[in-house]
């Protein structure tokens, strides 16, 4: 498809989202997609003989139907597909021009795999629109209705499906690349609510999001681009033999270690032996393998709530552990000597839960 249609995919895409109906021709075909060609006036023919049915795009882009040469049809339209068709019928001497009519229409769009790269959580490729098919099993004879809508082919469904966008995303440059051509797309209105040029994708694209030096934190927060909630590992060992306080929470994506602090019971109870509590964050970046670990008092946490050295927004699989204060940890060696002295209530922790 030439740079001019590609950019008007984009174009028909913005239109449609702010309410404007648009062909469902409108996106690229790819490998796996399914069209149902209808012939006018082969009724009377044996349905073995008949051009009317449901084709497939191949593994190698083209479309053979009986008879004719395959024809190329990924990264191209409906339309021209139906064109070349009708082409290449007339050459053939299969129809008479004044009598032959042809249609094709879109029956069900594949999943295809497209590459994501950049500041996004786990870059590399992805497979989208990976849903059932919904007529993959029936005769011909049978698939005949036509029309399918595939959210899931779209840009920012890609960039989410490989983790999301970091705070550190440049979301105005993203680049998408499809064989030679490249495009810049703004994906800004997704947070902000202005109209977003999200560009249908094909089989094989290539996106890259572009990183900042710093990031911008109200990136983290639920949208197309970014998860709605991340786990998050806690830890609350007042005995650090005792796994039964560690565990895997889901919050919501935006939230900051404060809020960790508290699903975790690090906050309240009396302040003689709670007050001095400290708080460890550990985050690991998936991509370099670096572990980050940042220590925060408990009671900084709780007065400084917006700032965002000491109080971090939080990342998928971070993993946050309490520390317990000077006297709940003087209290430990007083309980640890009683053991000693006391060795029944040691079996009694044993073989009651």
């Amino acid at each position: 498809m030439s740079i001019l249609k590609f950019w008007i995919a984009g174009l028909i895409t913005t239109v449609a989202a702010i309410g404007v109906s648009v062909p469902s021709w409108a996106l690229p075909l790819s490998p796996g997609d399914r069209l149902r060609l209808f012939v006018a006036g082969e009724e009377e023919i044996p349905e073995a003989e008949r051009f009317s049915a449901t084709y497939e795009v191949n593994l190698d882009g083209y479309i053979k139907f009986p008879y004719l040469d395959p024809i190329a049809a990924a990264g191209r339209e409906v339309s021209e597909i139906e064109e070349d068709l009708v082409k290449a019928l007339l050459e053939g001497g299969f129809f008479q021009p004044d009598f032959l009519k042809v249609s094709i229409q879109l029956f069900e769009w594949a999943p295809i795999q497209v590459t994501v790269g950049g500041a996004v959580f786990e870059p590399g490729r992805v497979l989208i629109n990976d849903t059932d098919s919904k007529g993959r099993d029936l005769p011909a004879s049978i698939a005949t209705v036509s029309g399918d809508y595939p959210p899931e082919r779209y840009l920012t469904f890609a960039i989410l499906t490989a983790g999301g966008i970091k705070p550190n995303a440049n979301i105005e440059q993203v680049r998408l690349v499809r064989g030679e051509q490249e495009q810049v797309i703004d994906l800004s209105g997704v947070f902000s609510g202005s109209p977003v040029e999200d560009i249908p994708l094909i089989a094989g694209d290539q996106i890259i999001v572009p990183t900042r030096e710093l990031p911008q934190y109200y990136l983290a927060r639920p949208s197309q681009l970014t998860p709605s909630t991340i786990p998050v590992f806690l830890s609350n060992l007042t005995n650090p033999n005792n796994g039964r306080e560690l565990r895997i929470q889901e919050v919501e994506y935006g939230s900051r270690l404060s809020q960790a602090v508290i699903a975790a019971s690090c906050v309240g109870g009396t302040e003689s032996t709670n007050a001095d509590r400290r708080a460890l964050l550990l985050q690991t970046d998936r991509t370099t393998g670096e572990t980050l670990a940042i220590e925060r008092s408990v009671e900084d946490l709780v007065k400084k709530p917006n700032d965002e050295q000491v109080n971090p927004v939080l990342m998928p699989r971070d993993s946050v552990a309490c520390y317990d204060s000077t006297v709940t940890n003087v209290k430990s060696v007083f309980d640890f000597i009683g053991d000693i002295f006391n060795p029944i209530r040691i079996i009694k922790d044993i073989f009651i839960p």
